[in-house]
């Protein structure tokens, strides 16, 4: 049983997921973020992977990706800023990315430092499941990682339960299918959504991401699932304001 699993045991409602972006604000933010994060109480991490084209992305966490880049963040630089970070930390550790940079890396190197650091899971929103099926679920079970995977309000019920058989640690179901950003509350369509796959009885515990920020938002995604994920907010607040002053508004904003 890997951390995922084990904080899902702990803590079957309310989980708090949070996406940053590896080298943004700055080259060497990244395991200052993941330490604050966990001192202040989130549940897990998702650590985004930059990359010139983040085409699930809203512009916010785009022109993040952007500034990571040129601060000159690589993958082989974040596996290097991960090194001992498991000697920090116990929270779960998500890496987040498109699947260029990791065919480029190499998906089975990939696979095999990701579980070096300590990283629980990994979310590539561009691999298609059948590559999954085939390529990287024999490597998620060789390195002990569970590969997320996206469902949509468009996915249909007989993909995820799919999704739901093949995959390990939770399903990342994504509020609409529009990019990422924050929203001040969902509609009543997208509440329908949440009613419908919660009444499918899934095995794994889902997160709701894409569009949660504030309190409306993240208290809806923890009714109606069992957790949240936060990016396109935090983000924003990180821009504009110190790694702990950004944490501590982000759990007043979602607080309060």
């Amino acid at each position: 049983m890997n951390r995922i699993q084990s904080l899902f045991e702990s803590k079957p409602t309310g989980v708090l997921s949070v996406y940053f972006t590896a080298g943004f604000p700055h080259l060497d933010d990244t395991t200052v973020i993941i330490r604050e994060l966990e001192r202040q109480g989130v549940d897990m991490m998702e650590i985004g992977i930059p990359f010139s084209d983040p085409m699930a992305d809203g512009p916010v966490i785009q022109q993040s990706n952007g500034i990571a880049l040129s601060n000159g963040m690589t993958l082989k630089k974040l596996f290097g800023q991960l090194e001992g970070i498991r000697g920090e930390v116990s929270a779960p550790l998500v890496m987040m990315g498109y699947l260029n940079p990791v065919i480029q890396y190499g998906a089975e190197n990939f696979c095999r430092r990701c579980a070096e650091v300590g990283a629980d899971g990994v979310i590539i929103p561009d691999l298609p499941f059948s590559d999954y099926l085939r390529d990287y679920k024999p490597l998620a079970r060789r390195y002990g990682l569970s590969f997320i995977m996206l469902i949509t309000p468009e996915t249909s019920d007989e993909r995820i339960r799919l999704i739901d058989e093949h995959t390990e640690g939770f399903i990342y179901m994504v509020s609409s299918a529009s990019t990422t950003g924050a929203k001040d509350r969902f509609d009543e369509k997208t509440l329908d959504y949440f009613r419908r796959i919660n009444a499918m009885k899934l095995k794994h515990p889902r997160l709701i991401g894409f569009g949660v920020s504030g309190k409306e938002t993240c208290d809806a995604a923890q009714q109606h699932a069992d957790g949240a994920i936060i990016g396109s907010s935090f983000i924003r607040l990180l821009s504009q304001n110190s790694i702990g002053e950004a944490v501590a508004k982000l759990i007043t904003n979602i607080k309060n």
